[in-house]
């Protein structure tokens, strides 16, 4: 008995019981269908922790390993921006959030502002260059007269007195510490937002002290504690935050803004992108297979018999995923997505073959009977073929997709196996669908198929012509496919841990692309880091050896001039007080600059001092409009706006006049454990000199650090060791899938022409891809990388069904476009594309890209199916004949 009258034969024997039982068949996969739910829910989880998903034995992830063993308090952080109008306002808020944050035990499990902790507000200023201790020193001094007078008389009155004094006298620098028209500028533009309901607030630390001492950022690295059976392990935590975060805005002062980024931070507006992007894509997918599915069905009961048989599938395939691999992680959940599209396509087949049989066999039966005998051989053929393409995944070192393979490639056999169970007996019970009137077949599409049938076998070799030349441009620019692994460009650039991560990447100093390396002892680290500083491509390297200060006896010195300079009344500045009355400090102040304004020749000058005039004017309206309660708070409010950081500014500068002498012994343990661990370890950091977004600065900068130290870790060496794991698991991928499925077409149709005829089109496909890749500026990443092998297990089958049929057409000269088989291979083709296509509309550019990648290419494997093949069969198939 032949191969072929075999399988016959076991199918027919498939038929004669699945169709003469149909509800006993239909009652045995409900009842699994919901075993398999309940082990479903019962047995699998999601796993979303992303760092073991590439290579987890390679080096670079063991070096990743020991790092985070060492300093374990580092790693998987959020790490909070803080940013507001001043300096004053940014760390107050910023100690304010903290307190919160760490009161919080249910969500957090610590939280820390870097370098600020009491050993810092004593020693902060032994940290700055000696040459920024001087300036802070001669800035200090220059405003002593001002902060005297003020502590003196702390309130509005006294410091309108010191701008009447500033204007009459003739030594301006001994009345204000800096430029008066500067300072006016400031005060008139703080008054004008303040009279106007604007809050506002004048920063004192940036007028007096020296600028790199300054920032308008704050920072607090929080540890969150994880949940990851939650599609979004911190979405607790950071939903903590927000709640803190409004707590902390304070509604008379200026807005304090906290962007929420890091590591979990970047991961968790990802997990919400993507879960947001993949269920629209599966609304999208769901909505347009519908539609497909009635256009190529014309019978709402085909329709929903396939969506139930799809069900069915995907319940089944969802017990194999928790039985296989128990946890689904960021990109095997992605099985589920792709076998909307892979899953109906049998249903397709089946129930278009079913149609056209019903137009030749009188009895539903027969006809049933026919199409399960006719279609189960070449559709079980096609699974083979097409998870050959998934399953190449699985041997590769990337655990992501090689689990996706795993599930992706078994889903399609257990979807075929439910198609061929269970569509039968549903369609057995069903109405048969009313069947096509003869001049319904001969419609204006039947009569376009006939016309494109007669295309590429009457123009055969002007195609084939048109496409070697169309490949060969293609091969050229396939040399020119970009690669963007860089994790940071995949996300949606409009989320604010995107942004904010973007922003910490323009400065040098607060730059998270920083490399790290650990020592064993205290002689290699400064060994080490001696030879690190050297490089071209390091800006510098911070250890803890570089937090005992340098030139402390000449700072010390400094800091003692700077105390005794302010004196003890300054040291201990007074709180401010509520001014009952600054009318006639303000009338006085009126008064003089209508005096000293006349003598003004300098536009600037004369600008700044009536803009100050008109504000303060405005002051008295408002004052002699209120009523007492409403005056006293609106007092209140001018005096914050103008005084309110001052106290503080002073309080903080006197605390840094107790500095003592620094040596490593006396850093306290939340200052040491940062950078020496307990196994004794040395942790060196190391600061690029160049931008890290240009792929050639950081294979530079990665490449010199690992020849002084190999076993250099953090986030660039994982983008870019990761990138090299990647691509090498698709080309490996790549290979194995086309040697397997080129042996495999060679073993069922014994025949190298066929088998030549088949896997042209998927390399053709392949290279137009890529080509299109080029030309749409879309480049390879983490993400899209997965098109190519997926693209080749999609393609074959319909090489295989095209071919198969171009033996008889070429022959009989049929409508190779009319059959159902080309009929099901289009409307497969677009069902799959529909399950990708809702892709490329995600916010997440990864997730995207892969959709558009995808969508490309399945409509150039049609093109290469539909057009290219028939072409090439006439030529190579006729030669054959004749030969």
């Amino acid at each position: 008995m032949s191969l072929k009258t075999r399988s016959q034969t076991i199918f027919s024997r498939w038929g004669n019981f699945t169709l003469g039982r149909p509800f006993v068949v239909l009652s045995i996969v409900v009842l699994l269908s919901i075993l398999a739910l309940q082990y479903t829910a019962d047995h699998l989880s999601i796993n979303t922790d992303t760092a073991e998903l590439v290579a987890p034995d390679a080096p670079f992830q063991k070096n990743r390993r020991n790092y985070e063993k060492a300093f374990s308090q580092d790693m998987h952080t959020l790490l909070l921006v803080v940013e507001s109008d001043t300096p004053e306002l940014t760390k107050s808020a910023t100690k304010r959030l903290l307190r919160l944050l760490s009161a919080n035990k249910d969500c957090f499990n610590s939280a820390y502002i870097p370098n600020d902790n009491e050993f810092f507000r004593q020693n902060g200023l032994l940290y700055l260059s000696t040459d920024e201790l001087q300036t802070l020193s001669n800035n200090l001094s220059l405003a002593q007269p001002f902060i005297g007078r003020i502590a003196q008389e702390p309130n509005l009155t006294g410091f309108f007195s010191i701008f009447e004094d500033a204007l009459t006298s003739t030594d301006k620098t001994q009345v204000v510490p800096i430029d008066l028209t500067s300072l006016i500028d400031k005060v008139a533009s703080a008054l004008h937002k303040t009279i106007n309901g604007e809050n506002a607030l004048l920063s004192w630390e940036s007028m007096i002290a020296e600028k790199k001492t300054n920032s308008n950022n704050g920072f607090i690295i929080v540890s969150p504690k994880f949940d990851f059976t939650q599609i979004r392990p911190a979405e607790n935590a950071i939903d903590s935050i927000r709640k803190a975060v409004a707590e902390v805005q304070d509604p008379n002062l200026p807005v304090v803004k906290v962007w929420v980024t890091g590591e979990v931070g970047l991961e968790d507006d990802e997990l919400s992108g993507m879960s947001t992007g993949t269920f629209t894509a599966s609304i999208f997918s769901i909505v347009l297979v519908l539609f497909i599915l009635l256009v190529a069905y014309r019978s709402i009961l085909l329709t929903i018999a396939t969506l139930i048989t799809l069900a069915l599938g995907m319940l089944f395939c969802g017990a194999f995923a928790a039985f296989s691999v128990r946890e689904l992680n960021l990109i095997s959940v992605a099985f589920a997505v792709s076998n909307i599209g892979l899953g109906v396509e049998y249903a397709i087949h089946f129930c278009l073959r079913y149609r056209d049989n019903l137009t030749h066999h009188i009895h539903k039966d027969l006809a049933l009977r026919s199409t399960l005998i006719s279609t189960a051989p070449s559709l079980l053929l096609c699974a083979g073929t097409t998870s050959i393409g998934l399953y190449a995944f699985i041997p590769t070192d990337y655990k992501g997709v090689s689990e996706l393979g795993l599930l992706a490639g078994t889903s399609l056999f257990i979807c075929l196996l439910i198609t061929l169970i269970a569509l039968p007996a549903l369609l057995r019970i069903l109405p048969a669908p009313a069947k096509f009137e003869k001049d319904e077949v001969q419609n204006g599409l039947a009569k376009l198929s006939e016309k494109l049938a007669i295309l590429p076998l009457h123009y055969a070799k002007p195609i084939s012509i048109a496409t070697l030349a169309i490949a060969i441009i293609s091969v050229a620019l396939t040399f020119n496919v970009k690669t963007d692994f860089n994790p940071i460009n995949l996300r949606d650039p409009n989320t604010e841990s995107v942004i904010a991560f973007k922003n910490l990447m323009k400065d040098k100093e607060t730059t998270p692309m920083t490399l790290t390396v650990l020592a064993k002892d205290e002689n290699s680290a400064k060994t080490l880091e001696q030879k690190l500083s050297t490089l071209a491509s390091v800006d510098k390297t911070v250890s803890l050896f570089d937090f005992q200060p340098t030139d402390q006896d000449d700072k010390l010195a400094l800091i003692e001039e700077m105390g005794l300079m302010l004196g003890a009344q300054t040291q201990n500045f007074p709180a401010l007080k509520t001014d009952t009355d600054p009318v006639p400090g303000i009338n006085r102040l009126i008064k003089a600059i209508d005096t000293i304004l006349p003598q003004k020749t300098d536009a600037h000058e004369r600008t700044a001092l009536t803009n100050f005039k008109k504000e303060l004017q405005d002051i008295l309206i408002e004052l002699d409009a209120r009523q007492e309660t409403s005056r006293r708070m609106f007092i209140e409010k001018v005096q914050t706006t103008l005084l309110g950081t001052l106290p503080s500014l002073m309080n903080e500068l006197s605390a840094g006049f107790n500095a003592r002498k620094v040596t490593l012994a006396d850093l306290p343990p939340e200052i040491k454990d940062k950078w020496l661990s307990k196994n004794g370890s040395y942790r060196i950091q190391i600061f690029p000199k160049k931008d890290l977004n240009d792929l050639g600065s950081l294979e530079e900068f990665i490449t010199e650090v690992q020849s002084v130290a190999p076993e250099t870790t953090d986030l660039p060496i994982m983008y870019w060791e990761s990138m090299k794991e990647v691509i090498s698991a698709f080309q490996e991928a790549i290979v194995i899938a086309l040697i397997t499925i080129a042996l495999l077409l060679f073993a069922i149709r014994r025949n190298i022409v066929d088998t030549a005829l088949v896997m042209t089109p998927l390399i053709l496909a392949g290279l137009f891809t890529m080509a299109s890749a080029v030309l749409t500026s879309t480049p390879i990443n983490f993400a899209n990388i997965i098109a190519l092998p997926l693209l080749l297990g999609l393609g074959v089958d319909n090489g295989i069904h095209m071919v198969e049929k171009l033996h008889h057409s070429l022959s009989e000269e049929q409508n190779i476009y009319q059959s159902s088989t080309a009929r099901a291979m289009f409307y497969g083709a677009l069902t799959t594309a529909s399950s990708f296509a809702g892709l490329a509309f995600s916010p997440h550019q990864g997730i995207a890209s892969m959709g558009l990648i995808i969508t490309i290419g399945i409509f150039w494997i049609m093109v290469c199916t539909f057009i290219v093949l028939p072409a090439l069969s006439k030529l190579v198939l006729r030669v054959k004949d004749n030969s």
